[in-house]
């Protein structure tokens, strides 16, 4: 019978109380707690020092050295500007010539030498713009305009970009007509218009050294021209090829001219948009957020107005810092052993690995020692670098030679379960790799087939109560010998008695789990519970999981109403201190189907599309339908259910005809599966597609028209809609010829959105007859005329002494009246003119309002009368009447001034309670205190109405309370306002309820309109 004897199978973990003092023992090289960071250094700083940071943490402390582009700092030289805080290099009075570069620092102590990181110092600053005046910009009215703004030179590159008009702080709002670039601060307006006529200054600020400066003005001068001519998309601010890192931001922008303002749409070529991305400013700007790799490729925007559209596209490329996959640690080896540092790190590209030694650059690929000497021992750092950055690893490789020992991790005393295995660990401290043997209380082990040794370590198998007893390791190397002993005690194995069972359950149901044991009674028992391998989190999702308490060997779980996501395998472990056993069944889930996948057009014409799909899981209930649901850019966000052919889609189906669409429309579908557990979620949507173009089918409507300026024939209709354009290059065609002739003159016009076409002719009679017509057209051909209207060519006025009106009758004659702190009324006397067609009424705020934006009224010659709405309370207004007729408008009146009341309370009374008393109920309400800018109160209005019916009996007091008659049939709304020379204030709201008994209670309902 031999001794047991093993031998170390690979290197154990080592520390330093084999042959090393206490100090040795304890003492470690610098680590890196603080290093150097980039800096910006503003030329203009008050603060007239610089500090780089570098702090480590070792055992002795470490002492620091910097250098500057790789050329060590003198601290002590004449003059010098450099001094050290700790390991802090501090710069006094810099000076760009002589500190600007790269630095890094060396910490040092008897273990070794480490680099830090490098930091950059940099100048920054920002200069004046040049003090030139700057030449005015004239555009016409319609037409787009670019302000540069050549920010003048500063460092770094970094800046933002604003615009005030006229005078700091009014600020250009930014919107989808008026664009401020921020690569490189240029002002983009799509459209001028004669509200943006001003002076216009360009702020450029640094936020690395917070610093802003000012352009001289641009004065911009819109040029009027009628009628303001429109423009195609016209796409000045493009992104360039761009290059981000994963993880970062980005943002691209276009903008475009053009009238009317083009709307810019994005998408990725040969792709989906990012899940992260998000489209901002009016559609100028898509930003990508926490890019990755599968975000890079070509991205497109493309500007899109009446007149035409425009696109650009551009490649985003996504590159990498460099990322440990693999670095070093600290590490201590025996002596003569072997050992190889590892450093592996992603990026793009592909980082460059260096390795330094004590802070000197070691000329090696790898780091491979085919046997470790003494000399070895030391600081090393692996350094990965591509263009993006540079990452560092640090590690100490400590290199020693000990007898064992078992100090720091003695045998222990372990339990195993009858008839399972136990190990017990055997892992002294030793180097070179020592050799091992055991005993069993006084006897030595011998080998046996249920013996094993493992790294030292002594496997027992099929554990019986005879291998209960004293365990003693030996271990025996060069240096010395040591041992260890410690127990084993043999339990009763646990046993699952009643297993759980397979269940089917429909979703929303219950399901029980059985599970129970038999164990040790020595040793507490613990069920744990997991579905499909995760571990199920009682107190987490206790919504839908519950165990329940049947003694301590059973471990039952209720499952409360079920999911889908609920379905799966179900294990149920019975564990012990010592050993546990477990036992699975499967829970089947019956519900509404899941969502199809992969829908996409697969063919098309005009008016239809054949769709494809692949079936989703029908989640064990055999799919019986699908429905298909649509949207188009006119529906917005809503989903449609489409028209099908068949109109019915089986539940076996993969494909489908979507019918009644419109002609070149974009869509988008998805599919939704139902079977007779319910309806499941919808499908992710397809990708946008177009349908066919076709002639359009849509006429025109309202045509007709007349007046306007003599010699004119005008004609007016109302536009088809986008969605009836069934193609590109839509236009109408102007069909007209007077009443007793044949022959129809034509006109095309090519833009959708007009309104009305002028005939001039200088030979055409006044109020002659015509009969008119248009119709559609786009790319494939011409649609139905509109009905035939008839209309007249304008009056002529030469044979007036005045072509204009006569003025209207003098202020005195005309007078107004404020109703309340919206609405007013005015009169006045009407012109004696036979041929007047009506009057315009135009009101405006004296300060806060333009003429040009004034609010107007339009009223026939017969009235002389009319009510002003949509006016702001407490405010002073201009007014003014003119007449017209078909040559045009009269001149105005004189300005009359009206003053509008107060508004009346924002709050609405505080009901405080509602008492039933006999065949009667008492309301009452705490008094409304008016804000300082709203009318004073002039008493209560108070709605008793049936609920449901908007209209019932309305009292007025100037009581804080009211008595009201109880109807015993049906239930009641009572509501309480207070009531102002400006109107009517909020609302408080009370129920009442009848056929009630006696009751004295308080309820608060408010509602605020």
């Amino acid at each position: 019978m031999g001794l047991l004897f093993c031998i170390s199978l690979h290197d154990i973990y080592l520390s330093l109380v084999c042959l090393l003092s206490s100090d040795e023992a304890t003492g470690y090289g610098p680590v890196f707690e603080e290093q150097p960071i980039d800096t910006i250094y503003p030329e203009e700083s008050p603060e007239a020092k610089i500090t780089m940071n570098c702090r480590t943490r070792a055992n002795p402390p470490a002492t620091y050295k910097w250098k500057l582009n790789n050329t060590i700092i003198d601290l002590n030289e004449e003059g010098s500007h450099y001094s050290l805080a700790g390991g802090n290099l501090v710069i006094s009075n810099p000076i760009k010539t002589k500190h600007e570069g790269r630095y890094y620092c060396l910490a040092t102590n008897k273990y070794g030498t480490v680099v830090s990181q490098e930091g950059s110092v940099q100048f920054g600053y920002l200069d004046l713009f040049s003090s030139e005046e700057r030449e005015a910009v004239k555009v016409k009215e319609g037409q787009g305009a670019v302000l540069l703004c050549a920010p003048p030179l500063h460092h770094p590159a970094e800046l933002s970009f604003r615009w005030i008009l006229n005078e700091f702080p009014t600020f250009i709002p930014l919107d989808n007509r008026r664009f401020v670039s921020q690569k490189t601060g240029n002002l983009y307006i799509s459209k001028v218009d004669s509200s943006d006529t001003g002076n216009y200054s360009c702020i450029v600020s640094s936020p690395s050294i917070s610093k802003s400066v000012f352009s001289n003005y641009i004065s911009l001068e819109p040029l009027a021209e009628r009628p303001i001519r429109k423009y195609p998309a016209d796409l000045r601010v493009k992104f360039p090829d761009t290059t981000a890192l994963v993880g970062q931001n980005v943002t691209l922008e276009c903008f475009a001219l053009g009238n009317p303002v083009p709307e810019i749409h994005w998408k990725k070529i040969n792709g989906i948009l990012p899940v992260s991305h998000e489209v901002r400013m009016a559609g100028t700007q898509l930003h990508l957020y926490n890019v990755q790799f599968e975000d890079g490729g070509t991205y497109q925007c493309e500007a899109v107005n009446s007149r035409g559209k425009d696109f650009h596209t551009s490649r985003v490329s996504i590159e990498a810092f460099p990322e440990w996959v693999e670095y070093i640690t600290n590490t201590e080896k025996d002596l003569n052993s072997e050992y190889v540092m590892s450093c592996i790190a992603s990026g793009k590209p592909k980082p460059k690995i260096r390795w330094l030694k004590n802070g000197e650059l070691l000329d090696r690929k790898e780091m491979r020692f085919n046997r470790l000497t003494f000399n070895d021992s030391g600081m090393y750092q692996c350094i990965a670098e591509n263009h993006h950055s540079v990452i560092y690893a640090n590690a100490e490789l400590r290199v020693f030679a000990c007898a064992p020992t078992f100090e720091h991790n003695p045998v222990k005393r372990v339990m195993a379960p009858k008839n399972g295995r136990v190990v017990i660990q055997c892992r002294p401290k030793a180097a070179p790799k020592p050799m091992f043997s055991w005993s069993k209380d006084t006897e030595l082990l011998s080998n046996s087939t249920r013996y094993d040794c493992n790294d030292g370590s002594l496997e027992i198998l099929n554990v019986t109560r005879a291998d209960e007893g004293r365990y003693t390791c030996f271990a025996e190397n060069d240096r010395g010998k040591a041992n260890s002993t410690g127990s084993l005690l043999v339990t009763e194995s646990t046993k699952i008695t009643l297993a759980p069972s397979n269940a089917d359950v429909k979703a929303g149901e219950n399901a029980l789990m059985q599970c129970a044991a038999s164990h040790d009674p020595s040793l507490d028992i613990t069920f744990i519970w997991s579905l499909d391998g995760q571990v199920i989190d009682l107190h987490k999702d206790s919504q839908h999981y519950e165990r329940t308490l049947n003694g301590s060997s059973n471990g039952e779980l209720l499952i409360k109403n079920t999911q889908l996501k609920h379905a799966g395998r179900y294990t149920c472990t019975a564990q012990t201190p010592v050993d546990n056993v477990t036992s699975s069944a499967h829970l089947v889930v019956r519900g509404s189907p899941g969502a199809p996948g992969g829908v996409r057009v697969i063919n098309k014409t005009d008016k239809s599309v054949t769709l494809q799909w692949s079936r989703g899981t029908d989640n064990h209930s055999p799919i019986s339908k699908y429905t298909i649901q649509y949207r188009d850019s006119f529906s917005k966000d809503v989903w449609k259910t489409a028209t099908t052919s068949p109109a019915d889609v089986e539940g076996n189906a993969e494909t489908a005809t979507v019918v009644d669409l419109f002609p070149w429309t974009e869509y988008e579908f998805r599919v939704i599966a139902t079977n007779t557990l319910g309806t499941g979620e919808p499908s992710s949507p397809s990708p946008k597609d177009k349908t066919l173009e076709a002639i359009p089918v849509v006429a025109p409507s309202d045509v007709g028209g007349g007046g306007g300026t003599s010699r004119e024939l005008t004609i007016t209709w109302t536009p088809v809609q986008p969605q009836y354009y069934f193609g590109p290059n839509f236009g109408y065609i102007v069909a007209f010829k007077p009443q007793d002739e044949y022959e129809w003159k034509k006109v095309t016009v090519a833009d959708p959105q007009a309104r009305r076409y002028v005939h001039k002719d200088s030979a055409l009679p006044p109020l002659t007859e015509f009969q008119v017509k248009v119709k559609a057209f786009n790319s494939k051909g011409e649609g139905p005329y509109s009905l035939t209207a008839v209309i007249y060519s304008a009056q002529d006025g030469k044979h007036r002494r005045d072509p204009q009106l006569s003025t209207l009758k003098r202020r005195r004659r005309n007078a107004s009246k404020a109703l309340s702190a919206t609405e007013a009324i005015v009169w006045w006397l009407p012109l004696s003119q036979s041929n007047v067609d009506g009057y315009q009424v135009k009101y405006w705020r004296n300060q806060e309002d333009s003429e040009g934006g004034a609010q107007r009224v339009v009223v026939p010659s017969r009235e002389n009368h009319t009510k002003l709405e949509g006016m702001k309370p407490d405010s002073h207004y201009l007014i003014e009447v003119r007449g017209y007729n078909s040559a045009g408008y009269g001149p105005p009146s004189d300005h009359l001034q009206i003053h509008t009341k107060k508004a009346p309370p924002s709050r609405p009374p505080k009901i405080v309670s509602k008492k039933l008393k006999g065949q009667s109920v008492v309301i009452a309400w705490e008094h409304v205190v008016p804000l300082a800018n709203e009318a004073s109160i002039d008493g209560y209005k108070v709605l008793y109405r049936q609920q449901g019916h908007s209209t019932g009996t309305l009292y007025t007091t100037s009581r804080r309370y009211i008595d009201l008659p109880l109807f015993t049939d049906g239930n009641y709304v009572v509501e309480v306002r207070a009531y102002t020379e400006g109107g009517d204030g909020a609302v408080a709201q009370i129920p009442i309820t009848g056929n009630t008994q006696d009751y004295d209670w308080f309820v608060l309902f408010f509602f605020f309109f």
